[in-house]
């Protein structure tokens, strides 16, 4: 730079007879004008910018495919609760029913799964009808006599406290799955079966009343004249910008904001539809007025779908994460599907999808059945007799027809997804097996995990919390890996 100025050449211009300020003027400013500089000494700087905003550009494309994969295992999960989780309560209950005349042929009466099968029925039916119990008419106009500001508040309340429940519920529910198969001859450790069942109970019925509020508020929303209530219940999906994109993320936090962001998203699907069949049977199901709710649903539906892209593009920005980690969440979720699907699978799909995303069908399939049963059918079809039961057969069979056709696609998809991720030899590795109690040994019972470790294990995910069966074993301390060893974690739900 200072050869450009001129000041190395001061002798020269004194000989010349030329006064040199002048001259370092002239210069200076030809230098702004003509001169130039090379991007490619910092090559590797340019570069990685240029690969931010191609990663920028990809992010909605690669985050709309685990949104849409997720998507479908939620509503996988939840189909479940309406049409093959009656008919495996139907097979245990005539298994419980035929035994004394078949026999016991074996040490239980009913397998864990049965068990765990028979316990979803009870909680379901005992929580459908508590909820005859709630007022919707009354507490619909007591929500919609409070002002703007309060239903804000109420609703920014009621997003934490659904998430505090799905955290928190699903623990409730494993430890009474758990407890109500745990071998027998082992030393009880438990408050008990009953205790447990109530506690899944209300919790059930508390975040059933939880998610009816919300669709309440949302529907006091919709029905406002101004629509101002709307407007800043949306632009709350924008403060989740501020709070979530300045942060530190790592990998594993960001597969726990998408898990989340999924769960988020269904059940505001669920919700808006909840708004809708309430809005139209008040008004006799007339067509014109789905039209005046569409904008405002779309609207919704665009704002949520604009929150996660800039959301997930900035934290990803930020993070020097690319967006092929999506493909690796999508395969670690595939994964989750195909083994449990398998002969040897320690967990029931949907109780898997629970501890991966926080989303529990039980509180969301009270509400739904509670709605169809005494609102839109009691209220809208007029048919009786032998065709009502006929045509609630026919209901039924579409809905396990839906079922069935969505769980082979979404098998499908995920053997592709899991064969393209190299996580097949994974899939036929065995879990640990419990050896013999002998009486009078001191082994120490210690909980172990799955036989494989996701690299985005649940362990540092709060929302997706994973109940590993306690497997009693004699600790050896020859079995203990050496310092220096790697452990390389694997996916596993």
């Amino acid at each position: 730079m200072t050869e450009t100025l001129g000041f190395y050449g001061r002798n020269s211009v004194k000989k010349d007879g030329q006064n040199p300020s002048d001259l370092s003027l002239l210069r200076f400013i030809r230098a702004e004008l003509t001169r130039g500089y090379f991007l490619e000494h910092n090559e590797a700087k340019y570069t990685e910018r240029r690969e931010r905003v191609y990663t920028c550009m990809r992010i909605p494309r690669e985050l709309e495919k685990l949104m849409i994969f997720g998507f479908f295992l939620c509503l996988d999960a939840f189909l479940y609760v309406f049409t093959l989780l009656p008919l495996r309560v139907l097979l245990a209950l005539v298994r419980l029913l035929t035994l004394p005349c078949c026999g016991l042929r074996g040490s239980r009466l009913l397998q864990p799964a049965q068990v765990c099968d028979i316990l979803k029925g009870f909680i379901l039916i005992l929580c459908y009808f508590m909820m005859h119990y709630v007022d919707y008419s009354m507490m619909y106009h007591l929500i919609r006599g409070q002002s703007v500001i309060k239903l804000y508040l109420i609703y920014n309340m009621l997003e934490v406290a659904d998430r505090l429940f799905s955290s928190f519920g699903q623990d409730i529910l494993d430890a009474l799955y758990w407890t109500a198969t745990e071998p027998k001859e082992r030393k009880r450790a438990h408050i008990g079966v009953i205790p447990h069942f109530f506690m899944a109970v209300l919790y059930v019925f508390l975040h059933a009343i939880l998610i009816m509020v919300q669709a309440t508020t949302l529907n006091v929303a919709f029905n406002s004249h101004n629509k101002s209530l709307l407007t800043i219940m949306m632009s709350n999906n924008f403060v989740e910008i501020k709070g979530s994109v300045f942060k530190k993320f790592g990998k594993n936090n960001l597969f726990q904001m998408s898990n989340s962001d999924i769960k988020e998203r269904f059940t505001n699907y669920v919700l808006l539809l909840i708004v809708c069949l309430r809005n139209m049977e008040q008004f006799s199901w007339n067509p014109d007025h789905l039209w005046v709710l569409f904008p405002d649903v779309c609207m919704v539906i665009a704002s949520e779908i604009a929150v996660d892209v800039v959301k997930h593009a900035f934290i990803t920005k930020f993070n020097d994460i690319t967006a092929d980690v999506y493909s690796e969440y999508r395969a670690s979720l595939a994964f989750d599907l195909v083994s449990s699907r398998q002969k040897n699978a320690y967990t029931d799909y949907s109780d898997s999808v629970s501890r991966r995303m926080g989303f529990i069908p039980l509180p969301l399939a009270v509400l739904v059945s509670l709605l169809f049963a005494n609102r839109v059918v009691t209220s809208s079809v007029k048919i009786q007799g032998a065709l009502s039961a006929a045509c609630v057969l026919l209901f039924y069979l579409g809905m396990v027809t839906l079922k069935v056709l969505n769980s082979v696609v979404l098998l499908g998809k995920s053997c592709l997804y899991v064969k393209e991720a190299d996580m097949e030899e994974k899939l036929f590795e065995r879990p640990p097996t419990a050896p013999p109690s002998r009486a009078g040994s001191k082994s120490k019972c210690k909980l172990t995990a799955p036989p494989v470790l996701s690299e985005f294990s649940t362990e540092e995910c709060p929302t997706a919390s994973v109940t590993s069966q306690p497997v009693c074993r004699e600790e050896d301390p020859n079995l203990q890996p050496p310092l220096g060893e790697s452990v390389q974690l694997l996916p596993t739900p």
